[in-house]
């Protein structure tokens, strides 16, 4: 086992740290809730970025970055709620 995590490392693979996981499943769960909210009562920004909430993570390597972009994203959401 340490020898193949040693070869993926080598490779440039790394794990996740707990934070990046649990910020990755804490923005997923807001945007699943931004994404239903905005669908049922037809807000489409808010649930176009419910959708973003749940994805970005994919693109996102940095657990400062994901908490930043996390962080703003749910601004937008909490912005375009009544609009």
């Amino acid at each position: 086992m340490d020898q193949e995590l040693a070869l993926l490392e080598s490779l440039g693979f790394t794990l996740p740290t707990p934070a990046y996981i649990f910020g990755a499943i804490v923005f997923g769960i807001i945007g699943f809730a931004a994404y239903r909210f905005g669908k049922k009562t037809e807000r489409h920004y808010v649930k176009w970025l419910g959708v973003v909430l749940m994805l970005y993570p994919y693109a996102v390597s940095s657990t400062e970055l994901l908490y930043a972009v996390g962080i703003a994203l749910c601004g937008a959401c909490y912005y375009f709620r009544d609009r």
